[in-house]
């Protein structure tokens, strides 16, 4: 690990920069691969979640005198 590369460079100060060349690589990776393939999923997912609430909301009818209906579901999911 104290082998001189280049002047003051040696091999474990090179492994541990590397560590974060390979950390954002992984991190790159992981991200792109979410906006391509995950989220595309999710928002699909979400808007089927969506169209059959409002259409369940729009075919049953609220009890006379019952005021505001419980709506189940009206949070949503939050985002990081």
């Amino acid at each position: 690990m104290n082998q001189p590369l280049f002047g003051r460079l040696t091999v474990g100060l090179t492994l541990g920069l590397g560590q974060f060349v390979i950390m954002g690589l992984t991190a790159w990776c992981h991200v792109r691969h979410m906006r391509t393939r995950v989220d595309p999923l999710a928002r699909g997912l979400r808007s089927r979640l969506h169209e059959t609430e409002s259409r369940r909301a729009r075919t049953t009818a609220p009890p006379q005198g019952a005021g505001q209906p419980l709506r189940h579901g009206t949070r949503g999911f939050r985002t990081w």
